[in-house]
């Protein structure tokens, strides 16, 4: 896992996988898979999954997403999307000479539980009230990812880091998501079996892989959860965030800081200030500054699609910037 670097979240504002991929592999030194939720049905979060998931084929449904018996439109469409948006990658890849140069590459797929809690099943109960199905979902995700990981290494050479996105976590593990009738509750997952299920899939993506949550963290997760890169806001972390951020760092394991708004906000932002930031968090919780560089990636906040385009290229821009400085060296800041 590159450190002392800044990515993106993933989103980006706009229908033209050509101007996003441009402006985000001309940023960033760890570059992502750009996702366009702006082209529609089969390109958001969750839609994209229609074309990664293995032998489980999704369709529309009335208020989203839901699992369907054969191939559909969506899936048809979504692989579509994902075609177009690699095959522009390789091609800037070849253009820049960094296919075959192990470059670091990273992709974004929603999580399991996140897939479970956000889709349908044919009976319009979410997957997540099926504890077969979901079993079936996190399955499904690790083989399609890791053959979605392979395709990306046989076309640009790169090493390639996996994120997966899990909004949806905190409210699986409370027992909050939304049943179909309030006479179907859907029942809590504990964090245990959450995290016993998410180690499950990235051994079988064997890749570094990035766990992001743009909602509250979630530290009864990460205790049971190793080896993974956490991705959180800390623009305002709380005294439990950095007792977590500690905890995962002292494991070493890396913290994927977002801090730079993923909106235009209505004071400047600069990479001095927000590696200077970044320096003072670690310092309130007693760390090294060395962690900095060797357990630290910047990004966004969250996903850029809500911003404008040139917002999202100024604020990848401070991110690659702040990165460069924390890898540098964070003792000068």
């Amino acid at each position: 896992m590159p450190t002392g670097v800044g990515t993106g979240v993933g989103s980006m504002p706009g229908t033209d996988p050509r101007a996003a991929a441009a402006v985000v592999n001309g940023e960033l030194d760890l570059a992502h898979l750009v996702e366009l939720p702006g082209r529609g049905a089969g390109s958001d979060l969750i839609g994209r999954m229609a074309a990664i998931l293995v032998d489980l084929p999704m369709d529309t449904a009335t208020w989203g997403y839901r699992l369907a018996q054969r191939e559909s439109q969506l899936t048809r469409r979504a692989r579509d999307f994902l075609k177009e948006d690699l095959d522009v990658v390789e091609e800037l890849w070849e253009t820049a000479g960094f296919v075959g140069t192990g470059r670091p590459f990273k992709v974004q797929v929603a999580g399991p539980f996140t897939t479970s809690a956000s889709v349908e099943l044919p009976n319009g109960h979410r997957v997540l009230k099926d504890p077969g199905a979901v079993r079936d979902i996190v399955a499904s995700t690790a083989e399609g990812l890791r053959e979605h990981v392979g395709e990306i290494k046989r076309r640009l050479g790169a090493q390639v880091v996996v994120q997966i996105d899990e909004p949806m976590i905190g409210r699986v593990i409370d027992g909050t998501v939304k049943p179909l009738t309030r006479f179907d509750p859907i029942r809590a997952v504990p964090a245990v079996e959450a995290a016993r299920a998410l180690t499950e899939l990235i051994e079988h993506v064997d890749a570094p892989v990035v766990l992001h949550d743009c909602n509250r963290p979630r530290w009864d997760l990460l205790e049971h959860l190793r080896g993974v890169a956490y991705s959180i806001d800390v623009t305002a972390p709380t005294d439990a965030d950095l007792d977590g951020i500690g905890m995962l760092i002292d494991r070493g394991d890396i913290l994927v800081a977002g801090r730079i708004p993923s909106t235009a906000p209505k004071r400047p932002v600069n990479a001095d200030t927000v590696a200077t930031d970044l320096a003072a968090i670690t310092d309130r919780i007693g760390l090294s500054r060395k962690v900095l560089s060797e357990n630290v990636i910047v990004t966004p906040t969250c996903g850029l699609a809500g911003a404008s385009e040139s917002w999202a290229k100024k604020a990848l821009a401070v991110t690659a910037e702040a990165g460069q400085l924390l890898g540098t060296d964070p003792t000068a800041l």
